[in-house]
């Protein structure tokens, strides 16, 4: 059976402005049958690293905390911290990191909580008994909370091939016990033709795993817990991922997870992606790229297999933008992701969930 995945692009009139689009899309979508009157609110979002734009507008997330108000819940925003050393590594760092991108009360009425608290251990543990997986650890706040409603920025991901609702709840709610088992197969190494010895990513790796040695970048395995963040960094790229059964079992790793997010959550979840600013890489950046394709729309749904497939055939329906990282995979109908990480399968994240019976990756796409 296919699920039914809402879209609506992102043009507005005087008679209906883009917010007022926005709940439009919520209320067609299902938002009321998930969200009920004294329901606690779990709106996951990522508020961003410092330095990065692509984030989605607090404006926006604004709307969504009216609707769920509307509907006699009570929201608020939450996210987990992070392995890497960023500026949301903290609940007061990322607290600050979330008030200076715009998520103050003022703006987005609705009250920051960071999920797995002060720092990073405040966690539930929830059993799935999976393969790679016999309990998986949630942010507590997410887990005890009645409703979960997921809002994605649909972008690129330098270890998923694409990042959108299912990064966004299998790695984004995981505690940071849950993350460092999920990156544990993610060894990183060192090309030594093209490191500078620059010394960037020692200053940026949160463990001390790395040094520079007769100017070039040494990693130490024992104290590596594969977090990525120093290929993310390395402008010459000269740290990379051993691409063996690395990242399919990452894929899987965050699915189960997701799962994990999911079990309490029947009935009672809610999924929003905005294809926005399409940018290459993670939000956790400090920076971001180009967008690689236009700004293409907003996608609501209560199934987060069929709403992830939906993102990513419709950016890859769209031509590839000019001056972007993009130099192959940049016509309509090829693969975008592909075209920016070629050594990455995203289906298996999509069709592992699919097995674990997450949703369906079959849809309709229903245009508002």
């Amino acid at each position: 059976m296919k699920s039914n995945v809402y879209f609506i692009d992102l043009r507005a009139t005087a008679r209906e402005n883009f917010p007022a689009k926005l709940k439009r899309l919520m209320e067609t979508a299902g938002i009321s049958k998930v969200v009920k009157k004294k329901d606690l609110v779990a709106v996951k979002l990522h508020f961003g690293e410092l330095g990065n734009t692509a984030f989605i507008r607090p404006v926006y997330i604004r709307k969504i905390v009216e609707t769920i108000k509307g509907l006699g819940g009570e929201p608020f925003l939450t996210d987990a911290n992070t392995v890497y050393a960023g500026t949301r590594s903290s609940a007061p760092r990322h607290l600050t990191t979330a008030i200076q991108n715009g998520f103050a009360y003022a703006v987005v009425e609705a009250p920051l909580v960071i999920a797995d608290g002060l720092m990073g251990r405040t966690e539930t543990a929830v059993t799935i008994n999976q393969k790679r997986f016999k309990k998986v650890y949630i942010g507590s706040e997410i887990v005890q909370a009645d409703t979960l409603i997921s809002v994605a920025h649909f972008k690129g991901h330098e270890l998923s091939g694409f990042g959108g609702t299912i990064k966004n709840l299998g790695m984004g709610c995981a505690s940071r016990k849950g993350k460092l088992a999920q990156h544990s197969t993610v060894n990183p190494q060192v090309v030594e033709e093209k490191c500078e010895g620059c010394g960037d990513c020692v200053l940026r790796c949160s463990q001390k795993a790395l040094q520079v040695i007769e100017k070039k970048a040494v990693i130490d395995s024992k104290k590596c817990i594969g977090c990525g963040e120093c290929i993310l960094i390395c402008e010459n790229g000269a740290i990379e991922i051993q691409w063996n059964q690395a990242i399919p079992v990452f894929l899987e790793n965050m699915v189960e997870y997701t799962m994990g997010v999911l079990k309490n959550k029947v009935e009672k979840a809610f999924f929003i992606n905005f294809i926005t600013d399409v940018s290459p890489a993670c939000d956790c950046m400090p920076v971001n790229d180009a967008p690689i394709v236009r700004n293409i729309g907003v996608l609501a749904s209560t199934d987060p297999i069929a709403i992830d497939q939906a993102s990513v055939d419709l950016v890859n329906l769209e031509p590839a933008l000019p001056g972007t990282c993009l130099t192959i995979n940049t016509g309509p109908g090829e693969d975008k992701f592909k075209g920016v990480y070629p050594e990455i399968d995203w289906k298996i994240q999509l069709d592992y969930a699919n097995e674990l019976g997450l949703g369906s990756t079959d849809y309709e796409l229903v245009r508002l």
